[in-house]
């Protein structure tokens, strides 16, 4: 009797291992926290997250970001408010694809490393997971900025809700060393649709009142208290820009004055004139042209 028993035990203690070993670890804190400055969060088929470090990070610093200047000194202000541990803001930053959202942030990270500041990128798909990650790192004595990438969020998305209630000031966003940097081609994050005006309502002198779903829409977009607009490039901005790329490459003056009509071919053929497609003609053009 003792012996089925302790069989029985023995395979209940078995069937348990195995069920832990797939149920949702809790987020565990990386081993060295010095292997990198930037990390992504990675959900593993078994649902388990992980904080991976970044090996590679992009090399951009400030002074190569021409033609955005004031998006510029309102990013590179909230973040040194942030690193020396003064009030700042979340941040949300819109506009035309290509024109530097990205890249700004991460050439603030570049210049503020050394004293301290860390970023975490979060996949749209792993919001919902925003409140472990920042349990992790909250207390650590770094800054971390939780980074967004190209966000956008369709009716009823799950991490719509998360974002929110992380921004909506819950204890977690309450952390003093960790802020959330988005960037969007959405002012408002969620598609808007025509049918939607139907839902303003009017005054009888002419006040507007928008609707419950327009106030829905725009909800998200106001918890973040620093919104920075990105617009398309002029030509001359964006010849401006390549000019840039191009000396950082290492190409001469002679042969950057002669690269400016092919480099605006380059645009037309690409239908936008941003700093991406700027980017990717000088090196095209530095690939072509070296020696």
């Amino acid at each position: 009797m003792n012996e089925s028993f302790e069989r029985l035990l023995q395979r209940a203690e078995q069937l348990i291992t195995r069920i832990e070993a797939v149920l949702p670890q809790p987020l565990a804190a990386p081993a060295d926290w010095h292997a990198s400055v930037a990390w992504r969060y990675r959900r593993r088929g078994s649902g388990h997250g992980v904080l991976e470090p970044v090996r590679h990070v992009a090399a951009l610093r400030l002074e190569e970001l021409r033609e955005i200047d004031a998006q510029k000194e309102k990013i590179e202000r909230n973040t040194k408010q942030f690193v020396e541990g003064l009030p700042a803001n979340n941040v949300l930053l819109t506009g035309a694809r290509g024109t530097g959202k990205s890249s700004l942030i991460k050439a603030c990270l570049n210049e503020y490393a050394p004293q301290g500041l860390r970023l975490i990128e979060v996949d749209k798909a792993d919001l919902t997971d925003l409140p472990d990650i920042v349990d992790v790192v909250s207390g650590r004595p770094e800054k971390f900025i939780i980074f967004c990438d190209d966000l956008s969020f369709e009716e009823g998305e799950a991490g719509y809700k998360a974002l929110k209630s992380i921004l909506d000031g819950s204890v977690a966003a309450a952390t003093p060393n960790v802020l959330i940097y988005a960037t969007s081609n959405r002012r408002h994050l969620l598609p808007e649709y025509m049918t939607e005006n139907l839902t303003y309502t009017h005054t009888e002198d002419g006040e507007v009142h928008p609707g419950e779903v327009v106030e829905e829409k725009i909800s998200l977009s106001e918890r973040f208290g620093l919104w920075v607009s990105f617009y398309p490039f002029s030509q001359n901005e964006y010849l401006t820009i390549v000019g840039q790329w191009l000396r950082s490459l290492g190409v001469g003056a002679d042969a950057i004055e002669a690269a400016r009509a092919e480099s605006l071919v380059w645009a037309l053929e690409r239908g936008s004139r941003s700093g991406r497609v700027a980017y990717q003609f000088a090196r095209d053009y530095a690939g072509r042209h070296h020696g």
